[in-house]
């Protein structure tokens, strides 16, 4: 507190030896000291009035009941007009008719002197009338912003005014729903069983752990090689090589696997039930890596002239009865997010003016040498496969569009992270000390060696090396390029699971009808986006262990992502399928892989 900025406690903080007059006047003649004796007592007067305490102006705080030393302590911190005002639930203690006229007389005075006012307070109505944005905090003891609501009532204000306002029942349904919604996620922590603790202090010492094979599994592969996996404490480690995402999803849903690198969407795919199924929560606690991605047509663009996303728009429109064929990983990747998003903002329908099917990564190259797609979007080595083939060439990159988005992450079953914890931090430990090791440039070349083993990726190292560890050459007849950040896995703070981020997959998923928005959907990005594991494992390497703050994410064509609302956000898309919104039901239980 300070005479710019004052609090009012839950706990009055009265002096006990003095009266009621004598606390206000204790601040006033404080922050006031170069004002006439008679104005600061003209000051406290007025303020004793302000909160009707004028017959006990004279009583100490022994005399008086909790809500009329209450009212002192709101008197005490208005009297010298503080630029901020911080309170905290002042109402509470209050009778219904004191309250009221207290709510009213702050809104008069923070309106007549420009008076910023922060508040806590669990009364929703009250939130509503005096507010103008309303943050609503999670559950605690870690708790963050679940979500922001800006209140559009003009001011000055009038209480029947702003309940018969046509948006207000629809708000405070919003708010109840959110504190609803709170309360079971307290429940469903409380009923958690926690296993028995195995060997080393952790409950599950030997794991099975699905990945891909890309250049991005590159954690998950030196975890293993170099021991980071039995120094935390995890003595059997065993990677399985899955063919496809759609094989490592099965193998998470059915309890085959253990854990497993998942392209970014796929946790909340799974738990959103995509396809028509039922719910499998599935969380993650770690990103793996950022970028590695790039889009690859055919040589037969090129020579058509296509050379950048207006090109292509134009190549399209010239052949309306020739539609172009582009092949993703999965419906839940980055891939397929950030193709459709690159092809709507040049005007490009992906669901109209192209077709968009799913191919695992290995099979892209050989997909597009026999001509039954015109191009794709994958990670490395199989873009820099078919531009060294003379097969392809990237005509964009994921840092042309999204620097620095979210790629891979480490993904569970949420009973297995319950019934798991220990072991799931210690996984998330020992990776986060790989994806460090990963982003070493000088041990670059060693990674390249490692991936190339015929368990692990099973590629050439003249095809792993591009962008990871050489200038990227896009086979567009250009110089290579130094893309530092192309395969990133541990610089700029890369493995915090950011919930902004689990936000935007959220609307895209919705954006292309994969999933519905679900309407509960601050609970789903809190089970989907474990920041408390990441927490505990970046402490247990010295590492910052918090989340960054809530920022809009900026694209590279220059829109912009604003977290506070995704429906708006959603809304205001011109290229989209009809918008369904849902409360998803996630239940624990076995499901099945999408």
């Amino acid at each position: 507190p300070g005479p710019d900025r004052m609090v009012v406690f839950q706990n009055y903080a009265l002096l006990p030896w003095l009266t009621v007059r004598e606390n206000i006047a204790l601040a006033v003649n404080r922050v006031m000291a170069t004002a006439s004796k008679s104005e600061r007592s003209a000051v406290v007067e007025q303020h004793i009035d302000l909160v009707n305490l004028r017959h006990a102006a004279d009583k100490r705080p022994g005399q008086l009941s909790g809500g009329m030393k209450q009212r002192v302590a709101i008197a005490r911190a208005l009297s010298i007009r503080p630029k901020l005002l911080l309170l905290d639930e002042p109402f509470g203690a209050l009778d219904a008719l004191t309250r009221s006229s207290l709510q009213d007389q702050l809104m008069q005075i923070a309106e007549e002197h420009q008076l910023t006012c922060v508040m806590v307070t669990h009364d929703v109505d009250e939130a509503l009338l005096l507010s103008d944005r309303i943050v609503m905090l999670t559950n605690g003891p870690e708790s963050y912003i679940g979500q922001i609501m800006e209140v559009p009532f003009e001011r000055p204000r009038d209480r029947l005014e702003v309940v018969n306002h046509p948006s207000y029942y629809a708000m405070r349904s919003e708010i109840v729903y959110f504190l609803n919604q709170q309360k079971q996620a307290k429940k469903r922590k409380a009923a958690v069983q926690v296993g028995a603790i195995a060997r080393n202090g952790l409950e599950k010492v030997n794991l099975e752990l699905g990945f891909v094979p890309l250049t991005d599994c590159a954690p998950l592969v030196v975890a293993k090689e170099k021991g980071f996996f039995a120094k935390h404490g995890l003595e059997q480690v065993t990677l399985s090589r899955e063919p496809s995402w759609k094989a490592i999803a099965d193998g998470i849903t059915s309890g085959r696997l253990d854990a497993a690198q998942m392209i970014a969407g796929m946790p909340l795919a799974l738990t959103l039930g995509m396809g028509g199924k039922s719910p499998v929560p599935v969380t993650t606690g770690l990103v793996l890596s950022r970028n590695g991605n790039a889009i690859t047509l055919s040589q037969r663009f090129l020579h058509e002239g296509v050379r950048s996303l207006a090109d292509l728009k134009a190549a399209i429109a010239r052949t309306p009865d020739k539609v172009p064929t582009f092949a993703v990983v999965h419906p839940a990747s980055m891939h397929n997010l950030m193709m459709r998003h690159w092809l709507a903002t040049g005007g490009i329908n992906p669901d109209k003016d192209v077709n968009i099917v799913t191919i695992p990564p290995p099979q892209m190259v050989a997909a597009l040498k026999s001509g039954s797609i015109d191009g794709y979007c994958v990670g490395e080595p199989w873009n820099s496969r078919a531009i060294q083939e003379g097969l392809g060439y990237a005509i964009a990159t994921d840092l042309d569009i999204w620097p620095g988005h979210l790629e891979k992450v480490l993904g569970v079953r949420e009973d297995w992270a319950d019934r798991y914890p220990k072991t799931h931090i210690a996984l998330s430990t020992a990776l986060l000390e790989a994806c460090e090791y990963c982003d070493d440039r000088r041990h670059r070349e060693e990674l390249a060696e490692l991936l190339s083993q015929t368990e692990y990726v099973g590629a050439s190292v003249e095809q792993l090396r591009p962008g990871l560890v050489t200038p990227y050459d896009r086979g567009m007849g250009e110089a290579p390029e130094q893309l530092l950040r192309y395969n990133q896995f541990f610089v700029d703070r890369t493995n915090c699971p950011y919930r902004t981020e689990g936000l935007w997959i959220m609307t895209q998923l919705a954006r292309w009808g994969i999933t519905p928005f679900p309407r509960n959907w601050v609970d789903i990005l809190d089970r989907t986006r474990r920041v408390d594991v990441f927490g505990a494992a970046a402490r247990d390497l010295s590492l910052p262990d918090t989340e960054p703050n809530r920022t809009p994410i900026t694209f590279a064509d220059g829109s912009v992502f604003d977290p506070d609302d995704p429906i708006g956000y959603l809304n205001s898309l011109a290229i989209k399928r009809d918008l369904q919104i849902e409360e998803i039901t996630v239940d624990q239980g076995l499901g099945v892989g999408v």
